[in-house]
């Protein structure tokens, strides 16, 4: 079989690359490279960081795309705003902007009708809203925004056609900012400690974070898959908890960049409210991410399908990806973390924790729980 090749197009790629060899080239026999300072990963995306020593235009965004709805199909061709420009955007409207596309309702018109065009009846029942006047007070202020067109009265809603790619954009961008949200309530948790640590006396006890820790380790040899438990006191203050369970599983979310273990760190809805350790006092229950985020610092490490996981974490915010840092034959997972000192007033008392582990063995007889008090 004869494969037909377009030499005129692989002349092209060629000089271009030895256009681009050129340059770098260039560039290093002047000393003008440019300097990276530092290479940040988050789960799958790396931006590079580079020192600017230049003056001038602030650079520029550029975009292109397309998009095949139901009825009708787009594409538009590269485009390019400079960062300047967006930077001087007039704050009030562009507030007034996101205000309006915020309302999730809104947001569910527009990403429905962006697919195909649908009567009133089919985005009453396609978001069940369960009245049409709820749906004709969201509708009426999209019309009224050119957000929205409707063919003739009565008929189809639809997505006009100039409006699909600024939406399409704006869901990207905000596909990047996604993890936001759970930091907003990780935020929220801080500053309302009280729901879940009580009524201070004397500050907030920081063992009630412990009994969490120590507790998914128990709902893990509930289940059998835990015998040993191990804590720590650590010389800063800090304590370990490690147990020898299954391990959190480690996997992706579909669709996502976020690790399941990341998700039951940051999203206080991942455990049912039954998971939960209550403090005494406390109205809501405290697990594992609500430790996160009235934690200092948080190390996560997770031994599980022949590796060992790492990721760090600062006030509930993950300060890398999920990390593979070696290989072992065990599974389990270890938290260690340092309560924040402007929430607690006291630090782990080792007196505390010794008395609590005859109470837990008693409960748990078949669960091995030791503690370390000589860390330290």
């Amino acid at each position: 079989m004869t494969v037909s090749r377009d030499f005129g197009s692989e002349l092209d790629t060629l000089k271009a690359q030895l256009n681009d060899l050129q340059q770098l080239v260039s560039q290093i026999a002047c000393g003008n490279t440019p300097k990276v300072s530092r290479t940040k990963t988050v789960d799958k995306s790396t931006v590079l960081i580079e020192m600017n020593n230049e003056e001038g235009e602030l650079g520029g965004i550029f975009y292109s795309g397309q998009y095949r709805g139901e009825k009708w199909r787009y594409r538009w061709e590269p485009q390019e705003r400079r960062v300047d420009q967006l930077l001087d955007l007039d704050g009030d409207k562009v507030a007034k902007v996101l205000a309006a596309l915020g309302h999730k309702q809104r947001l569910d018109i527009l990403r429905s009708v962006l697919k195909e065009p649908l009567s009133g009846s089919e985005l009453v029942e396609r978001l069940n809203m369960g009245t049409t006047g709820q749906l004709y007070h969201h509708i009426k202020a999209l019309l009224g925004a050119d957000l929205l067109v409707q063919e003739e009265r009565g008929g189809m809603y639809s997505l006009p056609s100039h409006r699909a790619l600024p939406l399409l954009l704006l869901l990207a961008a905000t596909s990047d900012l996604l993890d936001t949200s759970d930091y907003m309530e990780l935020a929220e948790t801080r500053n309302n400690a009280s729901a879940y640590l009580g009524t201070p006396q004397d500050g907030y006890d920081p063992h009630h974070l412990l009994w969490a820790v120590i507790e998914n380790s128990i709902l893990e040899h509930q289940a059998g898959f835990c015998s040993e438990v191990g804590i720590f006191l650590q010389s800063d203050g800090s304590i370990t908890v490690s147990d020898n369970g299954r391990g959190i599983p480690v996997q992706f979310l579909p669709n996502t960049d976020k690790s399941r273990v990341q998700a039951v760190l940051t999203e206080l809805g991942h455990y049912s409210t039954s998971d939960s350790f209550v403090a005494p006092g406390g109205v809501k229950g405290i697990n594992i991410a609500v430790v996160n985020a009235l934690s200092q610092k948080l190390s996560i490490e997770v031994r599980r399908e022949g590796k060992v996981f790492r990721q760090d974490y600062k006030h509930g915010i993950p300060q890398s990806g999920l990390l593979t840092v070696g290989v072992t034959k065990e599974t389990g997972t270890s938290v260690t973390f340092l309560p924040d000192k402007e929430i607690f007033g006291s630090v782990f008392d080792k007196n505390i924790v010794a008395k609590r582990v005859p109470e837990i063995s008693s409960n748990y007889p078949e669960l091995s729980v030791h503690f370390y008090e000589d860390w330290a």
